[in-house]
């Protein structure tokens, strides 16, 4: 098993990707632990020199920062935050994106400007490690001041409350303390304020999007290019000289993209060819390319997120300084979740519209893509299914960046809503792959269609795959099991 040192570089989507899949374990660098406990010494020495209030630390919070509490309850200020606090309600997280928390909220506190003890950021490390992941809900969150209500669930189980999941079992606290022979933190002051201070529940689904938007857009990509070729059409349009003249690079990759799959393809070569392709082929390029454009773009606005430090408020010992500020405001993040739920949707309406193409009984091809049409169905109403799905990513691309409401009596009174904005986000990701599942399903029907002129070698491999796992459609059957057989195909098939 390999490690990755949390505190030894910056975290990208790559390395987290890399980390995902060879199931590193997680270990503290020498240099995050002495900024962790030089932060936290600076804190306790301060404390025992001065009486003046501090937010958060011995203060109330949010409207309550006025009330000033006294050195001997500091302990119990933490520990009371943590359980107010933990007010998630709707579904659960998905665990990937519950250990995808851990380890940012790991990283952010290993900058050494949250004044947290070493044993409760090891106790995190402990948890990722041991895969022991904390029960957490969707709904909760406005993100700001941060993720407060889905980073109190995560943090409960350190001080021995909440629930967790463990080798597929979800279980209480108390019982995994018991099993790995742990013993409940006691939380020194302000440690409870930067657990749940932060952006991880909205970073942890950003970059668990933006995995799944690498892995959609080639696909999105694959799927056209079967499509193009299916539908007879023309090579003209990706050429590179008319997107050298025009050079987005997200445009100037998918022409290169569609014409590597194309390579070699005998229907691609075909005389006799209508003038113009419809735009959903033609414009392929423009289309998909501006989404990869869009998608680089969020990606860097989360790489520089998940490099951050985003609790409040932020420690300095090196200018003696402890600022109270607004680190933990998740607008970056919200304004592109909601970009990203734009691209993503792009990709499924054009992909829709390609199966739509297909499906119409022209070029030569039979209508709705079967044998006795009209006895039978055939593809009909996966266009249907793809459509309704492309019109809920519509609905869902209503922004939430956009929207605000007031909360701590005021206090607290622009929020980002970001967390809603990243939990519709994976709605649209997950829509998306259904999509070009659907797509996938209804190209290789229209190539097999072809027979016997066939397609690029790099396209017949991928078919030949995808048969042996969803057979040619000759007559009416069961089409959620091949949808089902595609997605499932799209997760396990490794694209060039």
């Amino acid at each position: 098993m390999t490690i990755y040192e949390v505190g030894s570089g910056q975290l990208t989507v790559n390395v987290i990707k890399e980390i995902i899949a060879k199931n590193s374990s997680l270990k503290l660098s020498n240099d995050a632990v002495a900024r962790i406990e030089k932060c936290r010494k600076y804190l306790d020495d301060k404390l025992s020199n001065n009486e003046d209030p501090i937010y958060g630390i011995n203060t109330g919070f949010g409207y309550l920062q006025h009330v000033k509490v006294e050195s001997e309850n500091l302990t119990q200020l933490q520990h009371n935050l943590l359980l107010s606090h933990a007010c998630g309600t709707g579904q659960e997280v998905p665990k990937e994106i519950v250990k995808l928390m851990l380890l940012l909220k790991i990283q952010s506190l290993s900058y050494g400007h949250s004044a947290v003890a070493l044993t409760t950021v090891q106790r995190l490390v402990d948890f990722y490690n041991s895969g022991v992941l904390p029960v957490i809900f969707t709904q909760g969150s406005l993100g700001a001041s941060g993720d407060l209500a889905p980073l109190a669930h995560l943090a409960l189980p350190l001080i021995g409350e909440g629930e967790v999941w463990y080798e597929n079992q979800k279980i209480s606290a108390s019982e995994i303390n018991e099993k790995q022979n742990w013993a409940p933190l006691t939380l020194q002051s302000k440690e409870g304020l930067a657990l749940i201070n932060g952006t991880q529940f909205m970073s942890a689904y950003g970059v668990h999007c933006l995995l799944k938007a690498q892995q959609f857009s080639a696909w999105a990509d694959a799927t056209a290019s079967i499509s193009i070729d299916a539908f007879d059409c023309r090579i003209d349009p990706f050429l590179p000289q008319s997107h050298i003249i025009r050079p987005h690079k997200g445009q100037l990759n998918t022409a290169s993209a569609i014409s590597n799959w194309l390579t070699g393809s005998e229907l691609i070569s075909r005389k006799g060819k209508q003038t113009q392709d419809p735009y959903s082929f033609r414009c392929v390029p423009q289309v998909h390319g501006a989404s990869k454009d869009s998608i680089n773009y969020i990606q860097s606005v989360f790489e520089t997120e998940i490099n951050s430090v985003t609790d409040n408020p932020n420690v300095f010992p090196d200018d003696d300084l402890i600022i109270s500020a607004g680190n933990f405001h998740g607008q970056p993040l919200a304004l592109t979740l909601d970009f990203l739920c734009l691209a993503l949707a792009e990709l499924g309406s054009i992909s829709e519209r390609r199966t739509y193409q297909l499906i119409s009984g022209t070029r030569g091809l039979p209508p709705f893509l079967v044998k006795k049409a009209g006895l039978n169905s055939g593809l009909m109403i996966t266009q249907y299914t793809a459509a309704s799905i492309v019109s809920e990513n519509k609905q869902l691309c209503s922004p939430a960046s956009v929207d605000s409401i007031v909360s701590s009596n005021g206090q607290e009174d622009h929020v980002s809503m970001g967390a809603n904005a990243a939990t519709k986000c994976l709605r649209v990701c997950d829509n998306l792959e259904r999509i070009l599942a659907i797509e996938l399903l209804t190209a290789t029907q229209a190539l097999d269609l072809r027979r016997p002129e066939k397609s690029s070698p790099k396209i017949e491999t991928l078919l030949n795959s995808y048969r042996e796992v969803v057979s040619f459609n000759e007559a009416d059957r069961i089409l959620a099991t091949d949808i089902k057989a595609s997605i499932a195909f799209i997760n396990s098939y490794k694209l060039d």
